[in-house]
């Protein structure tokens, strides 16, 4: 292992930067509507359980992976298990970090151009239909989505370039309290509304009939992603761990984090929703179609509304950040190149990926793979396939082939730091999460719809 690997400066600068790497759009996006969609707080519930019982055994062998090598997802596992097949996963994982990245931050840019319309006040004075029509238009188009995708790529481009404590590091230092600042300032305004109660009543008490086989999945698969496992970026961000720091705790804080922005999302949305007699159960529409028309209703409407399009945009790009920063320290590390020349290459690709998946909802949407366009090609792939894919060998390669006093001694810090639950951690890493994560994987893939 090298000694001359950079580092993050401090403590707080390796929790925002591993918060800001989990935190992103599934969070502030996908959990309300799929709250929304199995049922409000049972939902919830079983999201929690699921985060401690797979998604944080997960992260930490992610932690131990990166850290343990010091290299970046790929290299790490020609350091951990030389000359065999199992470097496999990180490549997995560069490879789903690069292709999310190219629709990614199409969507991350849609955050942007709704941002400077809320500024201009151009989301008010609409009917629903209106949002609905505008949103079609907007993503269809030619120049603007693709003049807002390059936007957000080139920020992300600027943020990497400048190195881990100067860029990932910095930056996350001043968008993480941006980002819990501003969540409260909305969660304080959504809560005064008229009937706010029962949206909250919607969150926090569960109505236990709604559980069923896939509201389960569907949580367990919600939590996966939430936490950002499988792809990369937390084996990457780890590298740059000192030795000192409490893998432990560091994992526990973020998982603690990322499920409360998630549960602020909730409190944001569903409260609103509610007030105005919105379905809690819209899709992915629910931010660029349904909140809008909610937004319109509000007294200083263009505040509320510009505030939370900042919010959503910060949120992308500390996760379009470490997305960069997984493809970025692979080509820097095991091709040679500069830091500066491998985040050009990166930026450059992962433009082409998202002109093409820009254009995919409107110039080539007739052109399709399996019925599927570009951007949801990628999506598919990502997201249904390589991630749960890549978190299943993860958890099953640290479980199974990482000596476990190698992997408690990385873990305690030498043995500096006590694991009180060393043992139910490598259980529920051994057993529990690969089962799990397998479940995810058959669902996500419809097989359980086809059985059937």
């Amino acid at each position: 292992m090298s000694d001359e690997r950079v580092t993050f400066g401090s403590k707080l600068g390796v929790i925002f930067a591993s918060v800001g790497s989990a935190v992103g759009l599934g969070n502030i996006w996908r959990f309300p509507y799929e709250t929304g969609q199995n049922g409000g707080a049972a939902f919830l519930l079983l999201y929690v359980l699921c985060v401690v019982l797979v998604g944080l055994p997960v992260m930490m062998s992610e932690f131990f992976i990166g850290r343990h090598s010091r290299k970046n997802a790929a290299g790490a596992f020609d350091v951990l298990a030389p000359k065999t097949k199992w470097n496999f996963i990180g490549y997995n994982g560069v490879a789903a970090a690069f292709l999310i990245l190219g629709f990614y931050s199409v969507v991350a840019g849609w955050t942007l151009e709704y941002f400077f319309q809320a500024l201009t006040g151009s989301l008010t004075g609409k009917t629903a239909a209106d949002y609905a029509a505008d949103f079609s238009s907007f993503n269809s188009g030619i120049f603007w989505p693709i003049f807002w995708t390059t936007t957000f790529i080139a920020l992300t481009h600027i943020i990497i370039s400048v190195g881990v404590q100067k860029g990932i590091e910095r930056s996350s230092k001043i968008m993480m309290p941006m980002l819990f600042l501003f969540m409260i300032i909305l969660c304080v305004r959504s809560v005064t509304l008229p009937d706010a109660e029962i949206g909250l009543s919607f969150l926090f008490k569960p109505d236990f009939s709604k559980i069923n086989s896939s509201t389960v999945l569907s949580a367990m698969g919600q939590a996966f992603f939430s936490l950002s496992v499988g792809m990369g970026c937390l084996i990457t961000y780890s590298s740059y761990f000192g030795k000192d720091t409490n893998l432990q705790k560091t994992a526990i804080t973020v998982t603690v984090l990322d499920t409360l922005v998630a549960v602020l999302a909730g409190v944001i949305i569903f409260p609103a929703v509610f007030s105005f007699g919105i379905a809690p159960t819209a899709g992915p529409e629910l931010v660029f179609i349904t909140l809008p028309n909610v937004f319109q209703n509000l007294p200083m409407s263009a505040l509320w509304s510009s505030i939370f399009y900042l919010l959503l945009a910060i949120a992308a790009l500390t996760s379009t950040i470490s997305l960069h920063e997984v493809a970025t320290a692979y080509v820097h590390e095991e091709h040679g190149f500069t830091r500066k020349r491998a985040a050009f290459i990166v930026s450059f690709g992962v433009l082409v990926l998202g002109v093409i998946s820009s254009l995919s909802f409107g110039l080539l949407k007739e052109y399709t793979v399996f019925g599927l366009n570009f951007f949801d090609l990628l999506d598919y792939a990502t997201a249904k396939i390589m991630l749960p894919f890549g978190g299943l060998l993860v958890s099953v390669f640290v479980g199974w082939r990482i000596d476990r006093k190698i992997l408690k001694a990385e873990l305690t810090n030498q043995g500096t730091a006590s694991f009180y639950f060393f043992t139910i951690y490598a259980f529920l890493l051994k057993y529990i999460a690969p089962i799990a994560i397998g479940l995810i994987f058959i669902n996500e893939l419809g097989l359980f719809k086809l059985l059937k």
